[in-house]
């Protein structure tokens, strides 16, 4: 390999890793903050739902985004392509439910807080409570974040993916070269090969 696909490799999984960790840490941060408004029936006062109420798995999954991206680094390639699918089912999961709060918030997502703050309990109850239900802004920039993360994780699949499958073509073609033709010509081999795996052209 050149020195030109080496840099080119090192700037791919650059931009994912990095990709990964801003949105592990949008998480992370939008996990504390209030997602949802809960307008009560009963004309109490606003009952306030942290991004951890409203999807408890929001900080699990967060924290796996930010090792899955702190692992990129450092591990090899194979590796690389296992962290990078795993994160992408990560960004479409959150994706999927933050999109879901957005659009119509369900009684389960405030139920958990619902019942800290007022000590009703039950389905029913805590439906009659609920007048209305307004998402923050949070949830819109985690969802931003998750698309990150899936733009991120889906270019470390698809660079890892190219790179392997020209690191094979190039053994086959040096292989029948040396069968016919001699020893190939590692710079020419390269360049050629680049044209179909370079992830940047």
């Amino acid at each position: 390999m050149t020195g030109q696909d080496k840099g080119i490799a090192r700037r791919g999984r650059s931009i994912s890793v990095l990709g990964l960790l801003l949105a592990g840490g949008v998480g992370i941060i939008s996990s504390t903050q209030t997602w949802l408004t809960v307008v009560r029936a009963d004309a109490g006062d606003p009952i306030l739902v942290p991004g951890a109420d409203a999807m408890p798995l929001l900080a699990p999954l967060s924290l796996a985004v930010l090792a899955l991206g702190a692992a990129l680094a450092l591990v090899g390639r194979v590796l690389r392509h296992v962290l990078a699918v795993l994160s992408l089912a990560a960004g479409v999961l959150l994706a999927w439910w933050t999109a879901e709060i957005l659009v119509a918030a369900p009684v389960s997502a405030v139920a958990p807080t619902v019942t800290e703050t007022t000590g009703l309990a039950g389905g029913t109850a805590v439906a009659d409570t609920i007048a209305s239900i307004e998402p923050s802004a949070w949830p819109v920039i985690a969802l931003v974040g998750w698309v990150v993360l899936i733009l991120a994780a889906g270019f470390a699949v698809a660079t890892a993916h190219r790179w392997r499958s020209g690191g094979r073509k190039y053994r086959t073609d040096a292989a029948a070269h040396a069968e016919h033709e001699g020893p190939v010509d590692a710079i020419d081999s390269w360049d050629d090969l680049s044209r179909g795996t370079d992830p940047t052209r």
